[in-house]
């Protein structure tokens, strides 16, 4: 059962900054997606919020996301327009009329830009996503474990252009949208994986949206009573901090649409004298101290400020930022052989299994 039944302007800095945590890394910048759904709210008033359970089997759900390299939006802001222009097109080519908005990943902007897309249309929202987390493809979603195809799919730009992507494949529709997202200046808006509410509620993994809300608070109130936040996070999530560093180096590069490359961490109190590696994808996949392999995805690796709890991206991340790491379990449904396949460390060139984020036992 959903947590909340709308969102207010009085919810978006909780939710967005536990989207930030939920991003892993990844998803963009949470300031940015606050401000868009803090001015659509504003305009349009709140936004509903429905749990998937109570969804009808005849909804028509399109969900709606920016696709591209996080990087990007710190300098290229999506228009508001954009989204609307995305969701019309789809639904126009499908012929329908769609009665619900939702989230395709729990993680950064992408938990916002729903938001500005639903309140804009004067549509209710899904609480729910389809990673729980956010992944960097568009075919790394409980919807394609469940055979709900990514298209049709419609693409925008901040230049007017639109069109719409039929594809054999999801993964092929990744392909393809990716390459056009590359000529769109590395970020698009795209409206994919259109369905009805039967199927969300199978696929869906659900109240990620109310989860975001009170990851958000957790480290708001932990702040206020001078608690540690940090912990407070893992406590939310199931997880735990399984290194704590001081960022000695990143290196990163936007290629293909994504933001790729490694964070190097000299660690602190009982990590003094240790150096821990995170290599990222737009997110954090693997976490590495001296040779041993802490957790990798699909479980989630989640960078906060030591001090405040607050999350740091793969893109705000900065020499000399403190920083504790959290691993926490994912979805269940990612660790079958068909969630591996589509998301563990060999999708991502690496020649290893998946390490569960409780896998590996920490010092004392």
């Amino acid at each position: 059962m959903s947590e909340i039944t709308r969102i207010e302007t009085t919810d978006i800095a909780d939710l967005a900054r536990g989207a930030a945590i939920l991003g892993t890394g990844g998803g963009g910048d949470p300031y940015i997606g606050q401000l868009m759904a803090l001015e659509a709210l504003r305009i349009s008033g709140p936004v509903e919020l429905v749990a998937t359970e109570n969804l009808p089997d005849d909804a028509q759900i399109l969900p709606v996301a920016m696709m591209g390299a996080p990087t990007v939006m710190v300098e290229k802001l999506p228009s508001v327009d954009q989204f609307v222009v995305a969701v019309n097109a789809l639904g126009q080519y499908l012929g329908v009329k769609p009665t619900h908005i939702a989230c395709m990943e729990a993680g950064g902007v992408n938990s916002t830009i729903p938001i500005v897309a639903a309140a804009e249309l004067g549509l209710p929202l899904l609480d729910g996503d389809f990673m729980g987390r956010a992944f960097p493809e568009l075919q790394m979603v409980t919807a394609t474990l469940f055979g709900i195809p990514t298209t049709p799919m419609s693409i925008t730009d901040d230049k007017g252009n639109a069109g719409i992507f039929n594809t054999v494949s999801n993964l092929w529709a990744e392909k393809l949208a990716r390459v056009v997202t590359v000529e769109m200046g590395a970020a698009s808006i795209i409206s994919l994986y259109p369905m009805r509410g039967n199927q969300a509620r199978e696929a869906a993994v659900a109240g990620t949206l109310s989860l975001c809300v009170r990851l958000g608070r957790a480290v708001k109130q932990a702040r206020a009573s001078h608690a540690d936040p940090v912990a407070a996070v893992a406590e939310v999530l199931g997880g735990r901090v399984i290194h704590t560093g001081k960022v000695l180096d990143v290196v990163r590069r936007t290629t293909a649409g994504f933001a790729r490359g490694k964070a190097t961490l000299a660690g602190l109190d009982r990590n003094d004298g240790t150096t821990l590696t995170l290599n990222f994808q737009n997110e954090h996949i693997i976490a590495t101290r001296e040779s041993t392999v802490l957790a990798t995805a699909p479980d989630l690796l989640i960078c906060l400020d030591i001090d405040t709890g607050e999350p740091i991206t793969t893109e705000a991340m900065r020499f000399g930022h403190r920083i504790a790491l959290i691993a926490a379990p994912c979805d269940s449904r990612w660790h079958t052989p068909e969630g591996i396949e589509l998301v563990g460390p060999r999708y991502f060139g690496y020649d290893m299994d998946p390490v569960r984020w409780n896998q590996v036992q920490l010092p004392q």
